[in-house]
């Protein structure tokens, strides 16, 4: 597995599920990875809804409430707005290594699968996309439409991981956190970074 520190875009929607958004971002931090962050107005719904935390709406106030959280430095979080254009990561020339949509509301999805690009987040998916490069989207709806899936289907074509919330149960979860940290796992293992949430099968 892959050491090297890396740069991430991680991008929480609307989606329920903010679970896993919100522990991703806790691994890449803790391990030293660097992490542009994209929260869009509904997943601040979603999260007020889902968990006791308070994000504030201000994306200034959100990176210094995170970086004191985590411990971690302004230069390691970037809290990036959906309309924030001069960001690094609306341009192929940044240092960015992948993409993370976790959890993919099928809004974000169907517009990211056109190419719509009509604000930041749906841009740097684009980005990643010509660039070829990693991006991982982790869709969080049942059941599928065929729109859903057809549009799955055209990005996986494309070389996106379609990396659907479905925890496997089969090392036993004893909390939800367990499987939360399942799924985390598996979005840790395809971007290559080192992570000790969950065994590996048969390990």
């Amino acid at each position: 597995m892959n050491s090297e520190k890396k740069t991430v875009i991680l991008a929480i929607t609307g989606a329920s599920g903010v679970q896993y958004g919100i522990r991703l971002l806790e691994q890449l931090l803790t391990h030293n990875h660097k992490v542009y962050l994209l929260v869009t107005r509904a997943a601040h719904v979603v999260i007020s809804m889902e968990t006791e935390l308070a994000w504030p709406a201000n994306n200034h106030e959100l990176h210094d409430q995170l970086c004191k959280r985590y411990g971690v430095d302004g230069n390691q979080l970037k809290v990036c707005g959906e309309s924030e254009w001069t960001s690094p990561i609306a341009s192929g020339s940044s240092s960015v290594d992948a993409m993370v949509v976790c959890p993919c509301s099928m809004s974000t999805l169907s517009s990211i699968a056109i190419g719509a690009s009509t604000n930041l987040l749906e841009r740097a998916a684009d980005v990643i996309l010509k660039e070829r490069k990693k991006l991982v989207m982790v869709p969080r709806e049942t059941p599928f439409s065929d729109i859903h899936l057809e549009n799955m289907l055209k990005l996986s074509r494309m070389g996106v991981v379609m990396l659907a919330a479905n925890p496997g149960f089969y090392n036993q979860p004893q909390s939800v956190d367990d499987i939360v940290d399942f799924m985390v796992a598996r979005v840790l293992d395809h971007l290559g970074i080192k992570q000790e949430l969950q065994p590996k099968w048969g390990e």
